[in-house]
């Protein structure tokens, strides 16, 4: 009685074996950029971004102008100018080489805290979509096709599903 039950034992752990060895992993692949580009929300997001930064370079532009009008307005004038007038315009000059080298350092980190502030929740949404699709497709592992440097043919290119997911022709 014993030996027949160990003997059943045997053969239900076998089975049970081969039932999780059946059972095929799935692998999936999506180009996230790709994804992005696609997306409606990114593209006013970047259209929002270039028109902060054409407006900082404008800002810029008129400084460097003002800047150069100065320096050329001292050249011209240097051998009329007394020596207390002329340092005062050099130091002024120095100033405003200083206020467009903040001006353009505060410029660069408010364009990448506006991309920040923009683009996370499109991040967002894209990941909670690839994962809703994922789920559904019985996917365990999803590669960025940017980064993998081989996909086999039965990789799912979940870029067209999650598309349509997201109403992106």
């Amino acid at each position: 009685m014993k030996s027949i039950f160990k003997i059943c034992l045997v053969a239900v752990m076998f089975l049970a074996a081969g039932m999780v060895n059946a059972q095929t992993l799935k692998f999936a692949h999506i180009d996230s950029q790709a994804l992005i580009e696609a997306m409606p929300e990114a593209k006013a997001a970047q259209a929002s971004i270039e028109k902060e930064a054409k407006g900082l370079e404008d800002q810029m532009g008129a400084l460097q102008k003002e800047y150069q009008t100065k320096l050329a307005d001292l050249s011209d004038n240097q051998d009329s100018l007394t020596e207390i007038v002329y340092q005062s315009k050099v130091e002024d000059l120095q100033g405003l080489q200083q206020r467009i080298q903040n001006f353009n350092s505060s410029a660069q980190q408010r364009l990448q805290q506006k991309q920040g502030e923009l683009m996370q929740p499109i991040f967002a949404k894209a990941n909670e979509t690839i994962e809703a699709v994922a789920k559904e497709q019985g996917v365990i592992y999803v590669f960025d096709s940017n980064a993998v440097l081989y996909k086999s043919n039965a990789s799912i290119d979940l870029l067209p599903l999650v598309k349509a997911k997201l109403g992106i022709q």
